[in-house]
C-alpha cells in the first residue's frame, strides 16, 4: 500500500502534502536509530533525544499555536497535527510520543494563556528546549474528571498545591506541567482551575515512576504546599474544565491518527512478511486466507483514515467535532489493535519475539485504547450525542 496515497483526498491542501511528504522524508533519516531500551534512565534520554530532534527540525512548531510564539501558524491546524502523528507513529512510536506531550502539555496555554504565558513558555515548547507535560488524571479521578482532589488554595497573590496526580505522561522529565485542581469556585466541574507549574517548584515530587507495556516517562506526582504565584493560572478561576476539555478537543483526533500510523506500518511489515516468507514452493501471500487477512486489515485502515481526517477537516473549518472525533478515536484505535495482531499472526513466531517491529506495534497500540478517553467513554459520548440531536 502507498503510504502517502491519502494525501489526495480533498481533506487536504498544498501546504498539507508538502508537511506530510517532507516529513516522510526526515522521518527515514532521523527515526531509524532511537534507543528502545527499558529502563528509566534510557527511556527518558531517548524521549529528550527525540523531542530536541523534532525542535530543530522544526516539526514542533505545529504543535503550537501562534506564530509570535513559535508556532507554524496562529491557531493550532489539526489536519497538520494528525499528518505528523500518523507519520511519527508509522517510524517511531516514541518520537510520535514526544511529539503530542509537547503539544498537549503546552495546548492550554495555546488556546487559554496569557500573553505573558504564552512568551515564556511556547517558544521553549515549538524550539524543543522546554518539555511539556499535561496534568490531569488522578488515582480516583481518570475519565470522571469531576472527582478530582487535587486542591488549590488562593493566598494573596499565590497559589497553594496539595494532592496528587498520577498517568502523567513526560513525568520526571517535563520543565513544567500543565496542572487542574478544584480551585472550589462551584460544585463539580466548575470548580476546577488550571495552572503551570515548573518542574523546580518547591513541593512537587515525583512520588512514583510508572512502568509500562510500550516504555515511555510516566510518573505519579505529589503537590505538598507547592507555592506559585497566581498569574500561573491558565485562563480564569473555575475555568479549568473547559480549558482541559478544549484541549483534548483539539489533540482526540490526532490520538486516532497515531494509531492510524501504527497500523500503516504494520500493514506495511504484513505486506513484507506475505511478499518474502517462502512456504509449500511459494509465498505466504499465495494463500487465500492470507489474502483476505489482508483485504480486512487494508479496509480496516482506510475506513479509519477517512474518518481521522474527516474530523479534522471538519474541526479545521470551525466545526463542532465532539461526535466525529469520538468515532475516529475509536474506529482507529480498535482497528489498528486488529491490523497490528493479523500483522503479528502473520509473522508467526518472528511477530512475538522481543523487539521486532510487529511485537513493539503490539505494545505501543494497547494504550491507545485507554488514553485522552477510553472506548467505552467514546461509546458513551457518540450514544448521548444522537439521543440529543433525536431531541431526548
Amino acid at each position: 500500500m502507498n503510504h502517502l496515497q491519502h494525501l489526495d483526498w480533498p481533506f487536504f491542501e498544498p501546504h498539507h502534502r508538502e508537511l506530510a511528504i517532507a516529513l516522510d522524508a526526515w522521518s527515514a533519516t532521523h527515526m531509524a536509530h532511537v534507543d528502545h531500551s527499558s529502563d528509566h534512565t534510557s527511556v527518558d534520554a531517548a524521549c529528550r533525544a527525540c523531542v530536541h530532534a523534532l525542535g530543530d527540525g522544526g516539526w514542533l512548531r505545529h504543535a503550537v499555536g501562534g506564530t509570535q510564539h513559535g508556532g507554524a501558524a496562529e491557531l493550532l491546524d489539526t489536519r497538520s497535527l494528525c499528518l505528523i502523528r500518523e507519520t511519527l507513529a508509522r517510524f517511531e512510536g516514541l518520537a510520535d510520543f514526544a511529539f503530542a506531550m509537547q503539544g498537549l502539555g503546552s495546548g492550554a496555554i495555546s488556546l487559554n494563556g496569557s500573553a505573558a504565558q504564552k512568551q515564556n513558555y511556547l517558544l521553549r515548547v515549538a524550539n524543543g528546549s522546554a518539555i511539556a507535560a499535561f496534568a490531569l488524571s488522578e488515582p480516583d479521578a481518570g475519565s470522571d474528571v469531576a472527582a478530582m482532589a487535587c486542591e488549590a488554595a488562593v493566598d494573596g497573590d499565590q497559589v497553594v498545591l496539595n494532592g496528587e496526580k498520577t498517568w502523567i505522561s513526560n513525568g520526571g522529565i517535563a520543565d513544567f506541567y500543565v496542572v487542574f485542581a478544584r480551585s472550589g469556585e462551584a460544585p463539580g466541574s466548575r470548580g476546577i482551575s488550571a495552572f503551570i507549574v515548573d518542574a523546580n517548584t518547591p513541593g512537587l515530587e515525583i512520588a512514583e515512576r510508572i512502568e509500562v507495556i510500550a516504555p515511555h516517562p510516566l510518573a505519579r506526582l505529589r503537590f505538598t504546599n507547592c507555592r506559585f504565584p497566581l498569574t500561573q493560572r491558565i485562563g480564569a478561576a473555575g475555568e479549568g474544565f473547559k480549558v482541559a476539555m478544549r484541549t483534548l478537543d483539539v489533540f482526540r483526533t490526532s490520538v486516532a491518527a497515531a494509531a492510524l500510523g501504527f497500523a500503516r506500518r504494520a500493514m506495511q511489515e504484513a505486506m513484507h512478511r506475505a511478499t518474502t516468507r517462502k512456504m509449500f514452493n511459494g509465498v505466504l501471500g499465495d494463500f487465500q486466507l492470507t489474502q483476505a487477512k489482508l483485504a480486512t486489515m487494508a479496509t480496516t485502515i482506510d475506513s479509519a483514515a477517512l474518518l481521522v481526517y474527516r474530523a479534522a477537516w471538519m474541526r479545521d473549518q470551525g466545526h463542532n467535532v465532539t461526535r466525529e472525533a469520538a468515532m475516529a478515536k475509536m474506529a482507529a484505535t480498535e482497528g489498528a489493535q486488529q491490523v497490528i495482531d493479523a500483522a503479528v499472526q502473520l509473522w508467526g513466531g518472528m511477530g512475538v519475539v522481543s523487539g521486532q517491529p510487529v511485537e513493539r506495534l503490539y505494545r505501543e497500540i494497547r494504550a491507545l485504547r485507554i488514553y485522552e478517553g477510553a472506548t467505552e467513554v467514546q461509546q458513551l459520548i457518540i450514544g448521548r450525542d444522537l439521543l440529543k440531536e433525536a431531541g431526548r
